[in-house]
């Protein structure tokens, strides 16, 4: 199963528990901080998708196997569940609700659209291999040599939050490079899936991004005719990291309200 981490609700309520879902090149850990904010009334849970962080590796990455992760997970800690996914955990989940719905009362999808898109992550990746991981043992050390690689320094500290740097043996990444290179296609693709999830659903986007485009939102309503659109404000596509006060009471308020 994949590793998470539960964070328990400070006043417990009835509300069911959340799942929050990782993008690419992320762990549960990303969301440490949100996932003990929004555990006010209920149990939150961070995983660690496969290939990623703690959790097994794998020699593939669809998403029909990523949702049955997170399905296991949802059965392991008790459904109906909540679920937040974001970029690739957000099409994770999507698949998810649209094969499983009775898995799930609720579904919030950050930032990312149930399409295929054409650009290519693998980049990412053979900077990440380009570090020089010899005699690395700090973490600012680890950021000015990836500089050479990775101009943008809040995607340097996102990537290095999935370093090592006391792993037996010496540095290592936490991700499955070699996997998540090949199964590029499956990632940045969508497997056209079928199926309605007739539940409510949020699709959250940042205002300065472009991976949720007007013309995808007739797509989005025929496989979710519930979903309902909200965009924060000045941030991207790492909104939660971007805005991350607003993007937790718009998740707070969107969870919490009455059904319809």
């Amino acid at each position: 199963m994949l590793a998470l981490t539960r964070h328990p609700a400070a006043t417990p309520t009835d509300a069911p528990p959340l799942v929050i879902a990782h993008g690419l090149y992320g762990t549960g850990r990303n969301w440490g901080v949100i996932a003990r904010r929004l555990a006010d009334t209920r149990d939150v849970y961070t995983v660690d998708m496969r290939n990623h962080g703690d959790s097994p590796r794998a020699d593939t990455h669809s998403y029909p196997d990523l949702a049955a992760d997170l399905a296991e997970v949802a059965r392991h800690i008790g459904t109906p569940i909540d679920l937040l996914g974001h970029s690739m955990g957000g099409k994770a989940a999507m698949q998810l609700a649209l094969t499983e719905p009775a898995l799930l009362r609720r579904l919030i999808v950050a930032d990312i659209a149930p399409v295929a898109y054409s650009h290519d992550q693998t980049r990412h990746i053979d900077a990440m291999r380009a570090l020089d991981l010899a005699d690395l043992s700090t973490r600012g050390e680890a950021d000015r040599r990836l500089s050479a690689h990775v101009e943008d320094a809040g995607l340097r500290a996102f990537f290095l939050q999935s370093l090592d740097l006391k792993a037996e043996g010496g540095p290592r990444w936490r991700l499955n490079f070699d996997t998540l290179a090949r199964e590029m296609p499956n990632i940045v693709g969508w497997p056209e899936t079928e199926g309605r999830f007739d539940r409510p659903a949020l699709f959250l986007t940042g205002s300065e991004s472009h991976y949720v485009k007007p013309e995808y939102r007739e797509k989005i309503r025929h496989l979710f005719p519930k979903a309902r659109f909200a965009k924060l404000q000045g941030a991207g596509h790492w909104l939660h990291a971007d805005k991350p006060r607003e993007f937790e009471e718009t998740c707070r308020v969107f969870l919490s309200a009455p059904d319809s």
